[in-house]
């Protein structure tokens, strides 16, 4: 029997803001209820929620310093001054998260709030939403995906509306958007990243044929669209354009501004790994030119981002060899090394999950061999070049190839994989620092989530992580986006998970409290962008947020960090330039010695020719040798002959002489010589 739950949509945003500002006091001039706002909220809290007012409703501060010396006058406009160019809706988010900080009640204690729609949700098997109005706006239908015993599991009060998708998002469960637009071709074995709210999915596999087409999911709209890339010739000296050829098992990392490919099966192998660039500005594919001895290609392997560097473990080459080796391309250089590690190595397999913890620890986990699967665990220390085998603690999971992870905070999430048998329905977390497994969430039947050479990235939407899925193979290839809000926040109270900024400076606002710590960090840059970084301590309960620095301080703190930074920027500036200056010279060294070689080699081509017809006429010498030999010991033995033949005759003209006496004894007249 279907249950019943009840879901609270809320207003979306602005009427959200504005009701949460007339909560707070706003009426909409820039004085309003002063006392009162003042008199709710700490001062630093105040002056933050007006600034942001006044961001979200007037823009950027463009009113000039006061000229009166009145201290609240002034805080205020340093405050509102501050947020420089930030948007008027992250202005109107940000505005809201605070408010719900500091009193998590307010929208149910609002008398002036928005009237809240209530949506009936089916929670049975087949769970899903119906299309619902909001502001005007219909909203495609959203799947929910049925766990184990086929209902949801209870989520007491972290049900949420996900704003923008009009559709119910819970904790740790999987949904299916409701996505737009033309999704890309069923697939598997592809490469996905994602850059700026933005998920691009590039190449893989379909019905046995490699795919090198590119697109893009943008996060906010839920919409698919084709990139359509162009390349960019190999030289000047060479405008032919160079081959992006169709590839399937790569890795998709994001680097800067591009998307580097990095190995992977092709229809032409090459004998060694392959790397290329898609610049996100451009638009352009491009090669990656490398240095140093590169890996022989593969596929299936891990391929991890440690600082600027990318470690690359494992795989299957053209031949269909396992591999277990371990190599390092450092992507400032371009160089490749290969790892001499200690300690004994994971067997070697390919489809296997990888993932780095503190900068420092290379986790292996998985994979499969031609015959079996793996379930096991390994470390490799970046620092000591060792591996390690550490125990792993709760239920292990089962042996699998083929799935994908993702790490959020020190929490590393494993999705699908199989065992050549059945598909893996359970998602997983490992806590990389206890090393401690747990179930986050289970599926049921020939779903995408339990398919192989699926691909899972993190994304974040409203302030709040949500692991993404695309594609899959489990019998059939899949073109299927599902979507899962974790629930497991970082417990290192040290650990800050913050999204880059370009040149950007940040004040912090420390609060301490028995039960949670919140920083929130404020980065104003060129343009005009602030974030928030939340450290939640998951075992501790809610309590408001109570500032304790002004904003005086604040303001010094923001032009210190922003000194240090600067100064910081311009040291890596010249460090890399002195960098560039040091390549540049190995190159023009590196040709120099090129052409030596080259030299070189045609010198010693030439010494090998000659040597080889100096090796012939010595043969040839032999040969007249051996023949003048051969012609001597004739010569010796007609020599032998003749001498043999002379005494012969001259022992027969004795015995004729010496006949011829007697027989004139005897009478007997003597012969002619010439009838003898």
């Amino acid at each position: 029997m279907a249950t019943m739950g009840r879901a609270n949509s809320g207003p979306a945003y602005p009427e959200r803001f504005y009701a949460a500002a007339s909560y707070a006091g706003f009426d909409g001039s820039p004085n309003s209820n002063t006392k009162d706002i003042a008199s709710r909220f700490s001062n630093d809290v105040a002056l933050i929620l007006y600034a942001l007012y006044q961001q979200a409703t007037v823009g950027p501060c463009t009113v000039p310093k006061p000229s009166s010396w009145s201290p609240v006058e002034h805080s205020k406009w340093k405050s509102w001054q501050q947020l420089g160019n930030m948007v008027s809706i992250e202005a109107m988010r940000l505005f809201v998260k605070i408010l719900e900080e500091e009193e998590p009640g307010w929208y149910s204690r609002a008398s002036n709030s928005v009237s809240e729609p209530v949506i009936d949700v089916q929670m049975n098997h087949n769970s899903n939403v119906e299309p619902i109005i909001e502001n005007r706006n219909s909203f495609a239908e959203t799947k929910i995906i049925s766990a184990e015993n086929g209902g949801l599991m209870e989520t007491q009060d972290k049900d949420v509306v996900s704003e923008g998708l009009g559709s119910i998002v819970v904790y740790d469960k999987w949904i299916s958007p409701p996505v737009i637009g033309q999704r890309p071709k069923a697939r598997y074995q592809h490469g996905a990243a994602v850059v700026q709210d933005k998920m691009y999915i590039y190449g893989g596999n379909h019905n046995g044929r490699y795919l090198n087409d590119l697109h893009v999911l943008d996060l906010r709209s839920w919409t698919w669209s084709k990139v359509e890339a162009k390349v960019v010739p190999k030289s000047v000296e060479s405008p032919s354009p160079v081959n992006i050829a169709p590839c399937a098992g790569h890795s998709l990392i994001p680097w800067e501004n591009k998307l580097l490919s990095i190995a992977g099966h092709t229809k032409v192998p090459s004998e060694t790994i392959q790397g290329k660039a898609f610049d996100l500005q451009t638009g352009t594919w491009s090669v990656l030119n490398t240095y140093g001895k590169a890996p022989v290609s593969r596929a299936g392997q891990s391929v991890t981002l440690v600082g600027t560097t990318l470690v690359i473990f494992g795989g299957q080459d053209a031949k269909r060899t396992l591999l277990n080796d371990l190599h390092i391309l450092n992507l400032e250089t371009m160089t490749w090394n290969e790892i001499d590690a200690v300690g004994a190595p994971p067997s070697p397999r390919a489809d296997h999950a990888a993932a780095i913890h503190a900068e420092r620890y290379l986790l292996v986990f998985g994979g499969g061999s031609h015959a079996t699967c793996f379930n096991d665990l390994h470390v490799f220390d970046l620092q000591a070049m060792e591996w390690s085998r550490p125990t792993q603690q709760g239920e292990i999971p089962t042996p699998r190839a083929g799935h994908a992870s993702v790490t959020v905070g020190e929490n590393w999430f494993i999705v699908g994989g199989g065992d050549n048998k059945s598909g893996a329905l359970e998602t997983v977390v490992l806590n990389m620092s206890t090393l401690a497994w747990s179930v986050v969430a289970s599926v049921e039947g020939l779903v995408p989530l339990a398919s192989e050479g699926l691909s899972l990235v993190v994304g974040s939407f409203n302030g709040e992580d949500m692991l993404i899925s695309f594609g899959g193979y489990n019998g059939h290839y899949n073109n299927e986006v599902n979507v899962l809000k974790p629930s497991h926040k970082s417990t290192l109270q040290s650990k800050m998970m913050e999204a880059r900024v370009p040149d950007s400076v940040s004040a912090i606002h420390n609060v301490t409290n028995p039960t949670r710590d919140l920083l929130s960090e404020f980065e104003v840059g060129h343009e005009g962008k602030i974030q928030e970084i939340v450290m939640d301590n998951i075992d501790t309960g809610h309590q408001k947020f109570k500032g304790e620095e002004t904003t005086e301080r604040i303001i010094a703190t923001l032009k210190v960090e922003k000194e240090e930074l600067e100064s910081s920027l311009n040291k890596e500036k010249l460090q890399s330039l002195q960098l560039k200056q040091e390549l540049a010279e190995a190159k023009a060294q590196n040709s120099d010695l090129h052409k030596e070689l080259q030299t070189i080699r045609s010198q010693l081509a030439a010494e090998q020719s000659r040597c080889f017809k100096l090796e012939v006429d010595v043969a040839e010498q032999r040969q007249k040798l051996q023949t003048m030999e051969t012609l001597q010991k004739e010569l010796e033995l007609l020599q032998r002959q003749k001498a043999a033949s002379e005494q012969a005759a001259l022992n027969a003209k004795q015995r004729q002489g010496s006949g011829g006496v007697w027989g004139w004894l005897a009478g007997r007249p003597p012969q002619n010589a010439d009838n003898i």
